[in-house]
């Protein structure tokens, strides 16, 4: 019975099962050790420890919004949109163009509420239009072309965003004001800034209500039946092209609401910005499992934790160290399940 159990748990040659049993075995070390670190950091400094979690599930949130776009477009149609990340750049500039001079809005006049909520409909509208673009003019007619022809052309929508980013921030980095009014609270010794709870108040909802658009809704059964089997989506009476360039307009709204939230946290903007945060996305969406929802958003806030509990902890490898300690857990993590924490592992049909 116990042999038969084994073989039930694991498969292959004996030197396979042999192998099978080190990484199980480095899985759960790894594991181990993971939730020691955490223990000493919290016996050692509790309230450094909250503050840290705290900030890393900020930018974890921001991470999940760029990392949904890149999971809906692979889910429905298998491609990564390497221009999201330049996308969402853009968006940053947009909002900060909007709010500084098309709005004259800074925190003293009364009216930076007002801007702020003017301009997350715009900058949505705005990366909506912008990506519907995309598809349209440079993805459709690729649809069945070999995938390293989409590939091509997705880095080159890239690198095209890119330099519209360039021409329109410049080559340095910009600062703007932000209208989200300043202040914090505290619990204990924890601090939590204004603009941390009005980003979770602003991001979390529309997660909330993407999902709900499309678990619960006729455009989102149309989504997830276009994902399965164009063809048959099609002889259902599934308008598949509206349908893909509305996958696309859910995942440009999020980039421009990402964008929005980043620039009133950060307060600058960069023209290679697309790169630094659509790499982290992008990982982010694969960590948790590409073409999935929550996966995108679990893989967000995981990494957005890591990152601040390394950057923050005292006990830790430090700030400089904070990609190479992201990029080693997703990798111990891919070896072990390789659809990501929350992905399915799918077969090509023949």
């Amino acid at each position: 019975m116990a042999k038969a159990a084994v073989a039930t748990k694991f498969s292959g040659t004996p030197g396979q099962i042999r192998r099978q049993r080190i990484e199980r075995i480095g899985a759960i070390t790894i594991s181990l050790g993971a939730a020691f670190w955490m223990l000493i950091n919290i016996i050692e400094s509790p309230d450094q420890f909250a503050q840290s979690a705290i900030a890393g599930l900020r930018n974890g949130l921001i991470y999940a919004m760029i990392a949904l776009g890149y999971t809906l477009v692979y889910g429905i149609i298998e491609l990564i949109n390497f221009a999201h990340g330049d996308l969402f750049m853009l968006s940053a500039v947009f909002s900060s163009f909007f709010i500084t001079f098309w709005m004259g809005a800074d925190k003293s006049n009364g009216y930076g509420w007002f801007a702020f909520a003017l301009c997350l409909v715009a900058v949505m509208i705005f990366g909506a239009v912008v990506n519907v673009l995309i598809e349209r003019f440079a993805y459709r007619k690729l649809r069945n072309a070999p995938r390293l022809s989409t590939l091509i052309t997705a880095v080159g929508m890239s690198f095209l965003l890119n330099f519209i980013g360039l021409k329109w921030n410049g080559s340095t980095p910009r600062q703007w004001p932000t209208v989200i009014p300043s202040g914090d609270i505290y619990l204990g010794e924890v601090r939590i800034s204004m603009l941390t709870i009005w980003l979770f108040l602003i991001g979390f909802p529309l997660l909330i209500a993407l999902n709900y658009l499309v678990t619960s809704t006729k455009q989102g059964k149309a989504m997830r039946a276009t994902s399965q089997d164009k063809d048959a989506s099609t002889l259902m009476g599934i308008n598949v092209n509206k349908t893909i360039a509305f996958t696309f307009a859910i995942g440009g709204a999020m980039a421009g609401a990402a964008g929005l939230l980043y620039q009133q946290s950060i307060g600058t903007t960069n023209y290679n910005l697309g790169f630094q945060l659509g790499l982290i996305a992008f990982t982010a969406a694969v960590l948790g499992g590409i073409g999935s929802l929550w996966g995108a958003v679990v893989g967000g806030l995981l990494i957005g934790l890591i990152q601040g509990l390394n950057d923050g902890l005292p006990i830790a490898f430090g700030q400089a160290w904070s990609q190479s300690v992201v990029f080693t857990i997703l990798i111990i993590i891919l070896v072990f399940k390789p659809a990501g924490l929350l992905g399915k592992v799918t077969t090509e049909k023949v």
